[in-house]
């Protein structure tokens, strides 16, 4: 059946700038698509990956070279042969995993292979500041039990960042994120702060293409592999230098290939982590569906926007929950 292709990009402003290393964001825009074939719909949400110049306005070109193929009909499949991991296959994968389950009648999770989801401890992410702000920030989430803490590559800065959040929330498990901003030269200094505030993750401790520079290393807390790894082709390359492999739908390019490096990182002996780049509800959904695999989750990106959509994921106690009505539900009879 054919089917009538929509794309739109969206501003989605953030409540409140928030940093990483090297970055401040104010908005992170996305781009929408939404298939419909008369009856059924499936939509999907991406904002690319910025550090690759992965952006919304060249996601959509890419979208719209491929309309043609796109309306005549497509499946997921043929989709992974035809666009590169990024945002733009993101967004259309997850559209078709929507129309595929609305034309089954049955929800995405199970198509994925679930006979169930469950609510998801998730963690809360406190952008980089000064550490007496990150604590303030941290304590705000009152519900949280897992806590992320953004670093930016000052070892003297970052243990103090660390040791002032501990201080202040003494009981929730804590990991940090470095975002590329460390390396050999200054990990040595910063990894005996961590375990003294019983740090449980260092998720990207060096800049991507630099992973050598952990040779030398010894991993005395999981180390976390984000921009290091992007899709299934990555993590056969570069796992072995890693302990837990942070999967986002934006940059392996959708839920499908998601699946399919959460299923081999597990054959690898790797834990697995499900992360987002912000984004509204609609790209937490299907995270929330890889999350059920997953051993660590970091979908709190809706809460940091202006405005979510209608219906949104629930965060409560901790924990992100998501029904069908949000993204993925059987069609209506």
């Amino acid at each position: 059946m054919p089917i009538e292709l929509e794309l739109h990009n969206e501003p989605l402003p953030l409540a409140a700038p928030f940093r990483i290393a090297g970055h401040v964001f104010e908005a992170m825009p996305a781009t929408v698509v939404t298939l419909r074939d008369g009856t059924c719909t499936g939509r999907g949400e991406a904002a690319g990956v910025y550090y690759n110049d992965d952006h919304p306005d060249a996601m959509l070109a890419t979208l719209e070279a491929l309309r043609p193929r796109i309306e005549a009909g497509l499946d997921r499949e043929t989709l992974r042969t035809l666009l590169p991991a990024g945002g733009a296959r993101n967004a259309l994968d997850c559209a078709l995993w929507e129309l595929e389950a609305q034309r089954a009648g049955v929800p995405v999770w199970k198509l994925a292979g679930l006979d169930a989801v469950r609510p998801l401890l998730t963690t809360f992410t406190v952008g980089a500041d000064d550490p007496g702000v990150m604590a303030d920030h941290a304590a705000a989430f009152a519900q949280a039990r897992a806590l992320k803490l953004k670093l930016t590559g000052d070892p003297a800065l970052d243990a103090a960042r660390v040791r002032a959040v501990r201080a202040r929330c003494p009981d929730p498990w804590i990991g940090v994120d470095a975002n590329q901003g460390h390396g050999a030269a200054t990990l040595p200094a910063l990894l005996p702060a961590l375990l003294e505030a019983r740090v449980s993750l260092l998720e990207q401790p060096c800049a991507r293409g630099r992973e050598d520079e952990l040779d030398g290393i010894e991993r005395v807390l999981p180390f976390a592999a984000d921009e290091s790894i992007l899709d299934l082709a990555e993590l056969e390359a570069r796992h072995h230098r890693f302990d837990v492999i942070n999967i986002k739908l934006d940059k392996c390019g959708g839920l499908t290939e998601g699946l399919l490096m959460a299923r081999r990182a597990r054959e690898l002996g790797k834990q697995v982590m499900v992360g987002n780049m912000c984004g509204t509800s609609l790209a937490a959904a299907p995270a929330f569906v890889l999350g059920q695999y997953c051993d660590v989750v970091d979908l709190d990106g809706p809460i940091f926007l202006a405005a979510d959509r209608t219906p949104s994921v629930r965060y409560e106690d901790g924990y992100i929950a998501c029904g069908d009505e949000v993204w993925g539900a059987k069609a209506a009879a």
